[in-house]
């Protein structure tokens, strides 16, 4: 068990995510590849992917998903944006500052977190210490990437895996005990291992597939005991388990890792694909919308990703309130 935390702690009050309108189903891809529907979906779980438009950047992902997520919080007072990407808009400048700017939070702390798939979980621990530090009441955190641009149009490695998406999260502050608070944050990296999954200066993303599996496995189910035993819980009490969609049998491994049946992991990669940063507070939005993620769940939050990066945190979900008004843009739709 670990100490009563003293001091404000960081706590979930709003949630909001879109994908972009495109669908784009095996099929398609086998079309352009030398591949099959059911090569890909035996290998990664998925069916479709959702891509966005040409016109379509980083930016206007994420400011979409944090309007809804602002909306669900019913709350602008807003002291700095987090934002967690692998996909700018520009190498400089961060795209954080861009977002605020045009949800009208022009003045806040805005910066962005790079630790690709892992990165949502990076950006809530940043927000998390700048709520208990008291540098801000209130901060805005979103997972935005459109990975899909970073494959090599020929590789049916690569490209049927990845796919475009934004999600995001208020966090206020609060007390630890109350629904919503985040619990012990755990963070870690191994640079050694960066060649397995990288984009090199100016190419395409190159995979070492597994190598890759086995060090997300391994990776994934450390990390999640670790948080779920600071947080004072066992394995057994954790209702859902929201890991990062790197890809269905990663997923599964993990669960037979942890013994953590099907029913209680979270996974939507078979319509979504894998969305980079997004795919928590995505998989997040969605299954709160469907009913799978009910107030009072104990949910661990768990990811890994390129770097070598990885991370995982729990929380109590909360009562949240869906947004007011979906996102009016044609080029997106709210989850």
């Amino acid at each position: 068990m670990t100490s009563p935390q003293t001091g404000p702690a960081a706590v979930i009050c709003g949630l909001g995510a879109v994908l972009p309108h495109r669908a784009v189903p095996n099929e398609e891809l086998c079309a352009e590849l030398d591949t099959t529907d059911e090569w890909i979906r035996t290998r990664t779980g998925i069916r479709e992917r959702r891509i966005a438009d040409a016109g379509v950047s980083t930016e206007d992902l994420a400011v979409a998903a944090a309007t809804q997520a602002l909306e669900s919080s019913g709350t602008n007072d807003v002291h700095a944006v987090v934002l967690a990407t692998t996909t700018p808009d520009h190498l400089m400048p961060a795209t954080a500052p861009s977002v605020a700017a045009r949800l009208g939070l022009t003045g806040v702390a805005a910066f962005d977190v790079a630790a690709v798939c892992t990165g949502f979980v990076y950006a809530l621990a940043a927000a998390a210490g700048l709520i208990t530090t008291q540098t801000a009441r209130t901060v805005l955190v979103v997972g935005a990437d459109r990975m899909s641009q970073l494959p090599a149009a020929d590789d049916r490695t690569t490209r049927p895996l990845f796919a475009d998406g934004a999600g995001a999260v208020v966090l206020r502050s609060g007390t630890a005990t109350e629904p919503g608070a985040l619990g012990p944050m755990v963070l870690g990296s191994d640079g050694a291992h960066r060649d397995l999954l990288i984009v090199p200066h100016g190419g395409h993303m190159k995979m070492q597939g597994p190598n890759l599996f086995r060090h997300a496995v391994d990776r994934m189910s450390a990390v999640t005991r670790q948080a779920v035993q600071l947080a004072g819980w066992r394995l057994a009490d954790v209702d859902r388990i929201v890991p990062h969609q790197a890809n269905a049998r990663i997923t599964a491994a993990v669960g037979r890792h942890l013994t953590i049946d099907a029913d209680r992991r979270v996974q939507n990669i078979e319509y979504v694909g894998n969305t980079g940063a997004a795919s928590i507070p995505l998989a997040l939005a969605q299954a709160s919308a469907g009913g799978t993620l009910r107030p009072g769940h104990r949910v661990c939050l768990t990811a890994f990703g390129a770097g070598l990066t990885w991370g995982a945190t729990t929380v109590t979900w909360p009562d949240l309130k869906p947004a007011a008004h979906p996102h009016h843009d044609t080029a997106m739709e709210r989850t």
